[in-house]
């Protein structure tokens, strides 16, 4: 039996219609009611839905064999797991974007990015070598420049129109992102063939 963790929202959805592809009875997650943890209808397989950073711990710590979580999740994480399939879901990217007038490139002395992804966004700039302060901000970080708060931002977009209503561009993208599939290291090698067998199913539509 292998317990899956999947990231509750859409996510959660694009994730079932994967397996449904491959012949997976994932209907009881549509009709579980007050059930936390449910049984497949074909596989053995159990699934309980949960937030993105909560699947990183349930993973990281073996409640769970495996789970679907964002690259974002995952680049904020500690990586205590092993990332073994890009399932081409959720697809959209890591930006710094700011107002116009607000270059973090050319700024003179240390720039100052606001996000929701202090790991990336530190990661990121230190690799270019400029001195950066990072401000953690939890809700909308397009106020942040607009407001003064910080100079620029470090985000996830998807399709830009949040940025453009607001004023902000794009000066530079960071890395692509899309939903994973981890699994629990010693999973992995406790029930490699069950493992190995999802895999090769979810192989055959991604």
């Amino acid at each position: 039996m292998l317990n899956i963790a999947l990231t509750k929202g859409r996510l959660e959805k694009q994730t079932m219609e994967l397996l449904k592809q491959v012949d997976y009875g994932v209907e009881v997650l549509e009709n579980k009611g007050r059930q936390l943890v449910v049984q497949d209808s074909k596989k053995p397989c159990s699934y309980f839905l949960v937030k993105s950073n909560d699947c990183i711990t349930y993973v990281s710590r073996g409640v769970a064999d495996i789970g679907v979580v964002g690259k974002d999740v995952i680049l904020e994480s500690n990586n205590d797991f092993y990332e073994v399939m890009d399932l081409g879901l959720g697809k959209c990217k890591f930006v710094v974007a700011s107002l116009p007038e607000k270059n973090p490139y050319t700024k003179v002395g240390h720039v100052v990015i606001g996000t929701k992804y202090p790991k990336v966004a530190k990661t990121y700039f230190t690799s270019k070598g400029i001195d950066v302060e990072i401000v953690k901000i939890d809700g909308s970080v397009e106020l942040g420049p607009i407001l003064g708060l910080c100079d620029a931002i470090v985000d996830i977009m998807e399709t830009g129109n949040t940025l453009k209503e607001n004023g902000l561009i794009v000066f530079d993208e960071i890395v692509d992102i899309s939903a994973r599939l981890i699994v629990n290291k010693a999973s992995f090698k406790l029930k490699r063939d069950e493992i190995k067998a999802l895999l090769d199913d979810l192989n055959k539509v991604v």
